[in-house]
């Protein structure tokens, strides 16, 4: 028993295989996708409808602080800077002037 079965002996022709032919999608009207996204409770990828805007000031400064901070603290930050029409580096001076002219120690 030195020689090995051809398992494909009994096959006269190897068999053929063909696809099936692509299905067509049927397009979907965007109104009943938007009715089922809101259904689903789906969030929106469009961007937010109100943007602050941009600051472009040219001061000088060329130093980069990153800071972390809440939400709140975030939007008073840059309400104040809007409020007082300064850029952030400048509110940030002001903010710790006035933190020493109090005694800022605890």
């Amino acid at each position: 028993m030195n020689t090995r079965v051809n398992s494909f002996a009994p096959l006269a022709e190897p068999p053929t295989f063909t696809t099936k032919a692509p299905r067509k999608d049927k397009p979907v009207e965007e109104e009943v996708i938007a009715r089922i996204a809101e259904q689903n409770n789906f969030p929106s990828r469009e961007a937010p409808k109100q943007r602050r805007k941009q600051r472009r000031y040219k001061t000088g400064r060329n130093r980069h602080i990153g800071i972390r901070a809440t939400d709140e603290t975030v939007e008073r930050f840059y309400k104040s800077a809007d409020d007082h029409q300064v850029p952030l580096g400048e509110l940030l001076r002001l903010a710790l002037d006035a933190l020493d002219r109090a005694g800022g120690s605890r």
